[in-house]
């Protein structure tokens, strides 16, 4: 029996997700979350074969679960679902140890067998995804513009930021300017939306 961990903050498609599963014989959901937060503690307890994570999710993103789950419990194994497959957060998936990254829109057969071939060690990555990251070019952000950039992206101010970071003001501005201009960007919120397109964030 294979077991699943489920993130998903759109409950539909979370509780949709948990019974399509359990329908197989050979698959059990033994946890469900709605929040990034939650995926670690819930892994450490159910100690699951595969985690199927949300890119995004409140409180902390799938990809950045996924790092911490690698890091922590590298027996489960990952797999990223999302709605926007930009080639920059396939990067990032891949970087953060992720072995499946998939669609929300995937048929259910492919997402079944995706996940079996996740759990047998194998990876399983959306075909014109993975060509679509191959045929982009690579993002100019380093880690730290990406983490100050994500904040911003949820609304954070400046302070906000800088205290969460651990970092000065002035400091977090010169990220945020470099940034802007790294991408070509006219200010943060069109550095913003740059890259949310190229799927970057």
């Amino acid at each position: 029996m294979i077991s699943i961990l489920i993130a998903e903050d759109m409950i539909l498609l979370r509780k949709s997700l948990v019974s399509l599963l359990n329908l197989e014989s050979d698959l059990e959901v033994v946890a469900e979350t709605a929040r990034g937060e939650e995926i670690l503690p819930l892994a450490h307890r159910h100690r699951p074969d595969v985690a199927v994570l949300d890119a995004e999710l409140p409180g902390m993103d799938g990809i950045t679960a996924c790092r911490q789950l690698h890091d922590q419990l590298p027996s489960c194994r990952t797999m990223i679902l999302t709605e926007v497959g930009g080639p920059g957060r396939l990067r990032r998936a891949l970087a953060a140890h992720a072995v499946g990254y998939m669609l929300t829109d995937s048929d259910p057969t492919v997402l079944t067998t995706a996940i079996r071939s996740v759990a047998k060690g194998g990876h399983a990555i959306e075909p014109k995804l993975a060509l679509a990251a191959l045929e982009a070019g690579s993002s100019p952000l380093t880690p730290r513009d990406f983490e100050v950039l994500r904040l911003t992206a949820d609304g954070e101010d400046v302070k906000e930021i800088a205290s969460r970071l651990y970092l000065a003001s002035g400091t977090v501005r010169n990220y945020l300017t470099n940034i802007v201009t790294k991408l070509n960007a006219r200010n943060r919120v069109d550095a913003v939306r740059i890259a949310q397109e190229a799927g970057w964030l």
